[in-house]
């Protein structure tokens, strides 16, 4: 085997840690997610075990990562992102970036009025930017309302909602980011 293709295969392991603690999941709720022990994760992590097709595969699908994302596969020149929507709670979220680091999501609110607003919590950080539509955001006590062309930030800890304001679907840019990282818009100075 040459060297860069053991290169390639032992950073495999490097970036399948990194890809499990992004997403905040532990060895055993990894083992319940893809049926492969923790033993062989832990393992697969550390670069002691080779990864094989059959554990990529469901570690890629859990990850939602393409296979040549997972394994380092070099680039094939075409710069386009291949969206793939993911539908979740009424909501459809298209990816516009790759895992890691701050994530870009393309989001679309329908309105809901049979659901009541239910806020919740995290880690991270998001920036949110209107693209069409009316957003309600719930942050804590506090009620905002964004038009287009209006931006918000705010840390994930505190608790938040998004909806749409009245009866037409909101359509947002967002940038997620692991607390501490932050989207900022600076004015350029003359």
């Amino acid at each position: 085997m040459s060297t860069a293709k053991k290169d390639l295969l032992a950073a495999v392991g490097p970036r399948l840690r990194q890809l499990r603690l992004q997403r905040g999941l532990t060895l055993a709720e990894l083992a319940a997610r893809t049926g492969i022990n923790e033993s062989t994760l832990s393992r697969l992590e550390g670069g002691t075990r080779k990864p094989t097709l059959e554990m990529l595969l469901p570690l890629a699908e859990v990850h939602a990562v393409p296979l040549d994302e997972l394994v380092g596969a070099p680039r094939t020149g075409d710069p386009r992102i291949h969206l793939k929507p993911v539908t979740r709670d009424g909501m459809t979220f298209v990816p516009l970036s790759r895992p890691g680091g701050v994530q870009a999501h393309k989001l679309l609110i329908p309105p809901r009025p049979d659901v009541a607003p239910h806020l919740s919590t995290h880690e991270g950080f998001e920036w949110v930017y209107v693209l069409a539509g009316r957003l309600r955001l719930l942050l804590g006590d506090e009620r905002v309302i964004l038009k287009p062309g209006e931006a918000a930030e705010f840390d994930t800890h505190v608790p938040h909602w998004l909806g749409p304001d009245d009866d037409r679907t909101v359509e947002l840019l967002i940038l997620f980011g692991t607390q501490g990282e932050r989207a900022h818009l600076k004015a350029r100075t003359t």
